[in-house]
């Protein structure tokens, strides 16, 4: 047990020993590894203080080397200022030299001048004085001649031109004379020749428009039909067409009076439509008056293609044909235009193959001379004038356009188609039996009467019936209230009496009326 209990402090001693001398050991190599990290430390300080100071001197030396070449460019810049600075001086000293001459220049010129002036003034009174002389002398020798004469010089003058000009008048009048006489016979007689043989060959019908038109009736009972109950269809008819019915004792007939013809037209067309059908009534009447007005718009246009193929007059603008068509419904003292025009034109043609003319443009001026008429309600001014615009309008020649505007000499004739225009016009008015002055003042009174009525504001259709004695106007009720219709009645019937001449007297109707259309479907 003692042997073990020394061994066991031997052991311990040891550890002990050796634990002591272990950290004595560690404690030593701990300061030499401070003492080498110091060592490091100050190292890389000093290292680093030698790089920044490295740096520094590159810096301070990079940072020289561009002063240096700035300094360097702006001395270059400076130097090329200066020179270009020197080069604007030369020319401006240059300039100014040649500005310095030219002053002097015009100094020499203004002094020569001068001198040029005065010369010239000095000559021109020079100039005065002969002139004074010379009319002092002229006066002395006219006084000696009037004295030796008897008479003075005005009087010399006077007579010597009445001598010399009634001498040439009296030569001038003789040779005249004889030409016009001369040209007065053969232009007489080619003239004469000319005409009848264009009358010769033109043998067209006369047609003689008439202001009623008479429809004939199956039996006298569809009498009492057309007039409706309360006579709501025949008042219906006559507001929708503006025509007057006629309904007498006349037997299975009944008269539509009216002084449009295209109005009187749809009237008699409906109304056959009607009769045939069967069914009369108000809203049946506007259906078919309304379908009635589109077929006639189409015949219309058929008879404007007729015409224009009848004539030869190929390649005439749409509207210029429908505007031809139109004129078949249209009169002049009882003539009706289209087949005027037709004859116009069929005449022109005849004459200007007499003369050598082209007879194509010919016929084309005849036909359309009359065109103005086809709008002249809706145009204000002369129907040749307004004919004439229509025409340049729609691409004619310019000789059919101004032969056009000049056949009733609201411009003067230049050529001899504008001649031949008026002489076929003439021709075929003067015709025995082809115009009624009667029917046409008639006819006018009717459209003055419709157009006064339009000109107020309000009105959407007017229509002078029952021969003149009723205009009949319908309002727009949007527009026109009651007591404004009733204002109206009086204002248009005050400007009919300020404007028109007319026998007795003429009832003005003013018609207002509202509907309300619903469809059940």
């Amino acid at each position: 047990m003692d042997m073990s209990g020394g061994t066991m402090l031997l052991l311990g001693f040891d550890l002990i020993v050796g634990a002591v001398i272990g950290f004595f050991l560690r404690k030593k190599l701990v300061e030499g590894n401070q003492a080498n990290i110091e060592a490091q430390r100050r190292q890389i300080i000093e290292n680093a203080i030698q790089d920044a100071e490295q740096i520094k001197k590159e810096a301070l030396l990079q940072a020289k080397e561009e002063a240096f070449q700035v300094k360097q460019e702006a001395d270059r810049e400076i130097k090329a200022s200066r020179l270009e600075l020197k080069d604007e001086q030369r020319r401006l000293n240059r300039k100014l030299d040649e500005v310095q001459k030219e002053f002097q220049a015009l100094e020499k010129r203004e002094s020569r001048l001068l001198d040029r002036e005065s010369r010239v003034g000095d000559r021109e009174q020079k100039v005065s004085e002969r002139e004074k002389e010379l009319a002092g002398l002229i006066d002395e020798q006219r006084y000696k001649l009037e004295k030796i004469a008897g008479i003075d010089r005005d009087e010399a003058k006077r007579q010597l031109m009445e001598s010399i000009e009634s001498e040439a008048r009296m030569d001038a009048a003789k040779r005249l004379a004889r030409i016009e006489n001369e040209m007065k016979i053969e232009a007489d007689r080619k003239g004469k020749n000319i005409l009848a043989l264009a009358i010769s060959r033109y043998a067209g019908d006369y047609v003689a428009d008439k202001t009623v038109s008479m429809v004939p009736l199956p039996n006298d009972e569809m009498k009492g039909r057309i007039i409706g109950r309360e006579g709501r269809n025949i008042k219906a008819i006559e507001a929708a067409t503006g025509i007057d019915i006629i309904i007498d004792d006349t037997p299975e007939a009944v008269i539509l009076s009216g002084f449009n013809p295209i109005r009187r037209e749809i009237a008699r067309l409906a109304l056959e439509q009607l009769i045939s059908d069967g069914r009369i009534h108000p809203a049946r009447i506007e259906e078919v008056v309304a379908k009635v007005t589109e077929e006639l718009e189409v015949s219309i246009r058929e008879a404007g293609e007729q015409a224009t193929f009848d004539v030869g007059a190929h390649g005439m603008h749409v509207d210029l044909i429908n505007l031809i068509g139109r004129l078949k419904y249209r009169t002049s003292y009882g003539q009706n235009i289209l087949q005027h025009s037709l004859e116009v034109a069929f005449l022109c043609g005849v004459m200007a193959a007499e003369l050598g003319l082209d007879v194509k443009k010919a016929k084309r001026a005849g036909l359309l001379h009359d065109i103005g008429k086809a709008v002249d309600h809706e145009v204000e001014g002369s129907h040749a004038i307004i004919g004439r615009d229509l025409a340049r309008k729609y691409g004619e020649a310019e000789d059919i356009v101004y032969a056009i505007g000049a056949h009733h000499e609201d411009q003067p004739p230049r050529s001899v188609l504008d001649i031949l225009v008026q002489s076929a016009d003439a021709l075929s008015g003067a015709r025995p039996g082809a115009r009624k002055e009667m029917l046409q003042s008639y006819v006018k009174r009717l459209e003055d009467l419709e157009q006064i009525a339009n000109s107020f504001n309000g009105v959407d259709k007017s229509y002078a019936i029952q021969a003149g004695r009723d205009l009949r106007i319908i309002v727009d009720s949007g527009k026109i209230g009651d007591d404004e219709a009733t204002l109206m009645s009086r204002d248009i019937a005050k400007a009919i009496e300020d404007q028109l001449t007319y026998p007795g007297q003429i009832r003005v109707t003013v018609i207002r009326e509202t509907r309300a259309v619903e469809y059940a479907k």
